[in-house]
């Protein structure tokens, strides 16, 4: 991990601090650095692997780690990360048949699982992986001997993200890029004072697992749960008196409708995953009334691209804005032949900066992550103003084609999220004989009336942008990370499951 040094001072100056809580399960600095330094001795007596059929150049060891939201996952990864060795995070909620070709293709010399018994676990003893359970350790976590070294480069992290297919892309990062963003983001989210963070998302994806490393960078306490429950992480942030949180706006608004008193502790909220709308700002300010409320615009493969305050800054960004570059971020918006568009015109938003990831390992389909002379681009669209503000419309990859048109679903959802008794939605086009494709919108929320959410698009968007059906859903499916799980949404109406209900006008 990128941080190791900051972790020796602040078990040296702040031993008895605690480091992370889950679950109310705490490990102090002192305990999380000692067991680390433990593990690392351990992970080092492994032998290697002979299985890899991919080169990670300058990597001595590679650890699997498929342990969710544990409160040995700070331990493990800052183990598997020291030295020239690589940490692998598994999600171990995906489905068995992807962990299983994931673990053959890393061929790692550990893995590190939360359960004996568990589909991971299996899988990496069938493949003749030494497995490593989390809490059962087969060596001595309270042993002492030299510190971890804390001076490394190169790839520390491996990280899986959605494609073009069913399979996850393996994307690598070095120390050296999050060394940089950790420095810039010390200063930008204002954390030299260390304040408790909570983020309730998944350990194994990149906004948890970097808020993670960001809190133990800056000294801060790290608390999360086990598994997403809105009532219990709101018992969590009151009791507590968290004064930062750090999710994406569906697990706020779960929050927001498990807890009715307003949490004057948090001074920060920051958000990521998804464009925050009026609605939920105005409920977010309404249960958080001291707090900033901020989001950023990043991906994993690029890392932060823009970061803007909602609420509670001297500038405060319109809503439909995801705001201005982050430091060291060059952002331009290039049309099909990437070419500068300037300002207040569509295309295809390119970046320039050193937060860039490395790469794949594999699944490069071309279709998403790019890197050429201009930048890179994960294929998002969007428009720059003249003030430097960015405005994303979606990824090219879900546009529609209706009537010989262009419809993004980011706009029209946007707009729908407006709309008085809209919670959240979700667009999608489906084939139509005569106007290609259909738009389709599911909302969520107490808008029952089709004419009225038509009527409300009306005022905001062109004609042919009017979703032609709407559907009503009482709990959207969420993936681990926290999003809304579309692919589910889109064939719940497809097949009629019941999950989700046709309006009528």
């Amino acid at each position: 991990m990128p941080i190791h040094r900051e972790l020796l001072r602040h078990a040296t100056e702040s031993p008895e601090k605690p480091a992370v809580v889950i679950d109310g399960h705490s490990l102090s600095y002192h305990e999380v650095y000692s067991r680390a330094g433990a593990i690392y001795r351990f992970i080092q007596a492994l032998p290697r692997s002979n299985g890899r059929s991919f080169d990670l150049p300058g990597v001595e060891k590679l650890v699997a780690v498929s342990l969710g939201n544990h409160i040995g996952f700070a331990e493990y990864f800052i183990a598997a990360t020291a030295l020239a060795n690589a940490c692998a995070v598994i999600d171990p909620m995906m489905p068995e048949a992807t962990i299983e070709r994931i673990v053959e293709r890393l061929a790692p010399d550990a893995l590190v699982v939360d359960d004996a018994a568990s589909a991971s676990a299996e899988i990496g003893r069938r493949l003749g992986v030494p497995v490593t359970v989390a809490g059962a350790e087969p060596f001595d976590l309270a042993a002492t001997g030299d510190d971890m070294p804390v001076d490394a480069e190169g790839i520390f992290l491996i990280g899986f993200t959605s494609g073009t297919t069913a399979e996850p892309k393996a994307y690598y990062r070095s120390r050296e890029q999050w060394r940089r963003s950790l420095d810039r983001g010390r200063l930008v989210f204002e954390l030299q004072d260390a304040p408790s963070t909570l983020c309730p998302g998944a350990l194994a994806h990149g906004l948890a697992l970097y808020a993670l490393v960001e809190a133990l960078d800056a000294g801060a306490t790290f608390h999360s749960i086990g598994k997403w429950d809105a009532g219990a992480v709101a018992r969590i942030l009151s009791s507590e008196k968290i004064e930062r949180l750090v999710a994406v706006p569906t697990h706020i608004a779960g929050i927001a409708r498990a807890w009715s008193e307003p949490m004057e502790s948090l001074r920060d909220v920051l958000t990521a995953g998804a464009k925050l709308n009026l609605n939920e700002v105005q409920s977010m300010r309404r249960l958080f009334p001291k707090a900033r409320i901020r989001e950023y615009y990043g991906a994993s493969e690029i890392g932060f691209m823009t970061v803007s305050t909602l609420v509670g800054g001297a500038t405060d960004f319109p809503i439909d804005r995801v705001g201005r570059a982050y430091p060291g971020v060059e952002i331009s918006i290039r049309d099909p032949e990437e070419n500068d568009v300037g300002t207040d015109v569509p295309g295809t938003i390119f970046v320039n900066s050193d937060l860039i990831a490395d790469g794949y390992l594999w699944g490069d389909d071309g279709q998403a992550f790019r890197v050429t002379p201009a930048g890179a681009t994960v294929g998002d669209l969007g428009e720059i103003d003249a003030n430097g503000m960015l405005r994303v419309i979606g990824r090219a990859g879900g546009m529609m084609i209706s009537a010989g048109n262009n419809v993004y679903p980011a706009e029209v959802e946007s707009a729908l999220k407006t709309c008085r008794g809209v919670e959240d939605a979700v667009v999608f086009g489906r084939p139509d004989p005569y106007y290609g494709q259909s738009i389709v919108a599911v909302v969520s929320g107490e808008a029952m009336d089709a004419k009225m959410l038509a009527e409300h698009c009306a005022g905001r968007l062109a004609r042919f942008k009017i979703p032609r059906q709407f559907y009503h859903i009482g709990a959207w499916p969420m993936t681990s990370s926290g999003k809304i799980a579309r692919g589910q949404v889109e064939a719940s109406v497809i097949s009629g499951d019941g999950l989700v209900l046709r309006l009528s006008a």
